[in-house]
């Protein structure tokens, strides 16, 4: 019962991260309804960026968020400017083709700057954990489970309740409709990417304690925002939030039950039962 518990915890909490990503790739999608292939590499770059905050100025990786968010935000919404907001109304497979290409270009450029070398960033309580009742929990993945808390309230209390919010809303309901009642779409487009690429960022700064740092992790956590986000339901907070805590499990119950190796087969293995058997996700609702 002990090693269950201590599973299903640390599966909780690595999944809260995991659905800060997913969040972010639905708000983009749910918006712009842009497949973002370069998600995993904004995270990607939020690890950097928290690396050399925490190297060059011996700033905390956790409070070094309040630099990662508006500095990605930034960064999201000038992607969204340049590049992305020429592509709305395209072929699918155009933005996906673009989205690609940018991610490739952060890689890369990544690559040059840093070298293909795994960065560790190494803090005083990045291998230490607390006891409560016979099960160890991780330092930093209980921190990191904590921020994303408050950042998923915060955000969803955003959504909900302010005007901003409500036309971000409105626009991913119906572009046209919001348009004609005098929501700037095109700005709510870039505030919507924005947000995205902040909330990508700030997940690699979280995890970034807890994970190598290399500049091809962004593809592996792509796939896993997917995942999550077609699990939930695709434009669903409440499900990319759910998505997210049910891949953690999975994953941490995949690598203690059946091998550490084998824990991304489970995940897919439930991916694909889930779209067998609930295609529209388990938040979501089928057009068919």
């Amino acid at each position: 019962m002990t090693v269950f518990l201590q599973s299903l915890i640390s599966g909780i909490l690595i999944g809260g991260v995991y659905a800060l990503i997913g969040i972010g790739l639905t708000i983009i999608f749910g918006v712009m309804r842009v497949i973002n292939f370069a998600h995993g590499d904004l995270l990607m770059v939020g690890m950097y960026l928290t690396y050399n905050l925490f190297t060059i100025l011996g700033i905390d990786p956790f409070a070094s968020i309040a630099i990662t968010i508006p500095l990605m935000f930034l960064f999201g919404a000038f992607l969204q400017k340049i590049f992305i907001n020429r592509m709305l109304g395209a072929l699918p497979q155009n933005q996906i083709l673009l989205t690609i290409g940018l991610g490739l270009i952060m890689s890369n450029t990544m690559m040059l700057a840093y070298t293909s070398d795994y960065k560790i960033l190494t803090t005083e309580y990045s291998s230490s954990s607390i006891t409560l009742a016979g099960i160890s929990i991780s330092t930093p993945l209980a921190i990191s489970f904590l921020i994303t808390a408050a950042i998923t309230a915060a955000l969803y209390w955003f959504l909900m309740k302010t005007d901003t919010g409500q036309a971000i809303r409105a626009t991913a309901q119906d572009r046209e409709a919001a348009q004609l009642m005098g929501i700037n779409v095109r700005w709510m487009s870039i505030l919507a990417f924005g947000l995205g690429a902040s909330l990508a960022g700030t997940a690699g700064a979280l995890i970034s304690p807890t994970y190598y740092i290399f500049p091809q992790i962004g593809g592996t956590f792509t796939l896993k925002a997917f995942v999550i986000t077609v699990l939930g339901g695709m434009g669903s907070i409440i499900g990319a939030t759910l998505g997210g805590i049910i891949i953690g499990i999975a994953e941490s119950f995949g690598a203690v039950y059946i091998s550490s190796g084998w824990k991304d087969v489970v995940v897919f293995v439930l991916f694909l039962l889930v779209l067998l058997f609930k295609p529209a996700g388990l938040m979501g609702k089928s057009r068919m």
